[in-house]
């Protein structure tokens, strides 16, 4: 099917223990999970797409797994796993891949029925098929333990296979081991992350890699659910050629029955609201919006000759349409009023949540936000030296997140996104700091910039290789906010517009700071004259090495202009 040969390892025949690595243990988050309030299907352990429902499968049986030496003389490896425990009337629909970096095992594969299925005929087939046979696609060398075949399901006409088969022997799968689902009930998918990647033993520098998938249309608008299997391709392969041979869900069920209901949604904050810490130096803290208007905040009109004071619930800002550069929101004129409402009020201080369906309503995005009345300069690293900076990287208005991704078969926590100035990640819920005894993840914001990140240290954005950039300090104080108490749901709009009422301010589309440009050409040059000579770089080569924000941007927007409002996280 992809007009090539199958592919071997082509690795250095060393022993190699295959008992030296452990199998992955299961994770399970700290804390028991709580009954959750009654709703319709969240939380159910079922999801219904509209002609099929499918069940979120966390149970695994072996199927095959193989180990080879690393560069560094160290196994690495990887397993597959079908499905295990499937209830009657269900179907595997694809296998499961896990590296084995020491990592526990965290993952899953969807299952599935057909529902609202009567009459089968020429113009209403039905939604799973069974693969007319299978081509082999690759298979490994035997002194690597047993073979292993990867095997793709070829689906009848006008069907999609959704994941690969693995086996170790030759003979091609039981064409009922999985099935294939009908075109128009998936959607196109993408690679997501690299599980593996490995050489061809042609000697030509084939590769044959592994990679998860995921919808190509994320975000809340998305319908397109992932399955959780795997694709292959090898480099002879295009990305396009390897992409069509396999796909995700579509959720047709435009009630997004699995999502949470309201009462559910203020049980899934209350019991996994983060806790974030901010650092021991900082000198500005969050504060709530509200407190922000009543103590002093100015809007401000390009045609204005002075700044407006702000209704205390943002009634009187200009609301809806979209960031013209027209107003834009400032500090008072007078120092002191000024300088008070830099340093934040903490005790307002509260997270602004947004609840919202992602991967086609199969998982909840709770994405929590939090305000501060002014961003502080940064602290530059060059080498071994840093230099706190008196004016670079200040402005006026901070908003930054993180966001919970939550499971709707379950209301586990799968991942959370820390955002990181521009960008950020996502983080495994297995590999998140939380606080004893609960489920609730530490989040720690940085000195004077806000950013979030899952662990205390010394984060540098910027080039790590060279070791310069900006200093993003993190560490645990008496600082913090307890989300899962102080937070304002501010939207949810699956839920339906009545439901939660959206705050006046959140609809104001324009900048929250004035846009602030720095003669950082002039800055760094101050900086050069006192660094010792073996770190003296050029200023041109030492400007390309820090992060262009670094020189000024505009005035930071609200929540509902931000690109993840809608959309996916940006990483």
């Amino acid at each position: 099917m992809f007009g090539c040969d199958c592919f071997y390892w082509n690795q250095q025949q060393q022993s190699v223990d295959f008992g030296s690595l452990p199998e992955p243990q299961p994770f399970s988050l700290p804390a028991p999970l709580p009954r959750w309030p009654q709703g319709r299907g969240f939380g159910t352990g079922r999801m219904n797409l509209g002609e099929l429902e499918v069940i979120q499968v966390t149970k695994f049986e072996s199927a095959w797994r193989c180990i080879q030496l690393g560069g560094g003389k160290t196994p690495l490896g990887v397993s597959f796993y079908k499905p295990a425990g499937i209830p009657d009337g269900f179907h595997s629909l694809g296998y499961y891949c896990h590296p084995d970096d020491e990592q526990p095992l965290r993952g899953y594969v969807l299952v599935a029925r057909e529902i609202n299925h009567t009459q089968v005929s020429s113009l209403n087939p039905p939604p799973l098929r069974k693969p007319i046979n299978y081509s082999l696609i690759w298979s490994t060398g035997s002194h690597y333990g047993d073979n292993g075949y990867f095997w793709l399901p070829n689906p009848p006409t006008g069907y999609k296979a959704m994941g690969i088969v693995v086996t170790h022997d030759s003979d091609q799968p039981d064409i009922d081991e999985v099935r294939c689902v009908r075109a128009d009930l998936t959607e196109h998918c993408e690679t997501g992350d690299l599980v593996f990647s490995m050489d061809s033993k042609s000697g030509s520098n084939q590769q044959f890699q592994i990679w998860t998938t995921k919808p190509c249309e994320m975000g809340m608008l998305g319908k397109g659910v992932s399955v959780g299997t795997f694709y292959c391709r090898s480099s002879i392969m295009s990305s396009e050629e390897a992409l069509m041979s396999v796909a995700c869900l579509k959720n047709l069920d435009t009630s997004l029955t699995a999502m949470p209901n309201l009462n559910q949604v203020h049980s899934l904050i209350q019991h996994y609201g983060p806790i974030m810490y901010f650092h021991p130096d900082e000198d500005y803290l969050p504060s709530s919006v509200q407190w922000f208007f009543k103590n002093g905040a100015l809007l401000y009109k390009d045609d204005w000759k002075k700044g407006q004071p702000i209704n205390y619930m943002g009634s009187n800002l200009p609301s809806g349409g979209e960031n013209d550069g027209g107003y834009w929101i400032d500090l008072p004129i007078d120092d002191g009023e000024s300088s008070s409402l830099k340093r934040g009020n903490l005790e307002s201080a509260e997270l602004y949540v947004h609840v919202k369906p992602a991967l086609g309503g199969s998982f909840t995005d709770v994405a929590m936000g939090v305000f501060c009345p002014f961003n502080g300069p940064v602290t530059l690293k060059i080498g071994l030296v840093s230099i706190p900076m008196s004016r670079l990287g200040q402005h006026v208005g901070d908003w930054e997140h993180v966001t919970l991704r939550i499971s709707n078969f379950t209301g586990e926590l799968w991942q959370v996104f820390y955002s990181e100035h521009s960008g950020g990640r996502w983080v495994d819920a297995s590999e998140v700091e939380f606080i004893k005894g609960s489920n609730k993840p530490i989040v720690y914001s940085s000195k004077h910039g806000h950013a979030s990140f899952p662990h205390e240290g010394m984060f540098l954005q910027g080039s790590t290789k060279f070791g310069i950039g900006v200093r993003n300090d993190t560490a645990r104080s008496d600082y913090f906010i307890d989300s899962s108490v102080k937070y304002q749901l501010i939207a949810a709009e699956y839920l339906g517009g009545e439901v939660v009422e959206e705050p006046c301010w959140l609809q104001y589309m324009r900048e929250w700071g004035p846009t602030v440009v720095y003669d950082s050409r002039s800055e760094i040059d101050k900086i050069i004259n006192i660094l010792p000579f073996f770190v003296r770089f050029s200023v041109e080569n030492l400007i390309e090495l820090f992060p262009t924000e670094l020189y000024g941007e505009e005035g930071p927007t609200g929540p509902k202009e931000k690109d993840n409002w809608v959309g996916d996280e940006i990483c």
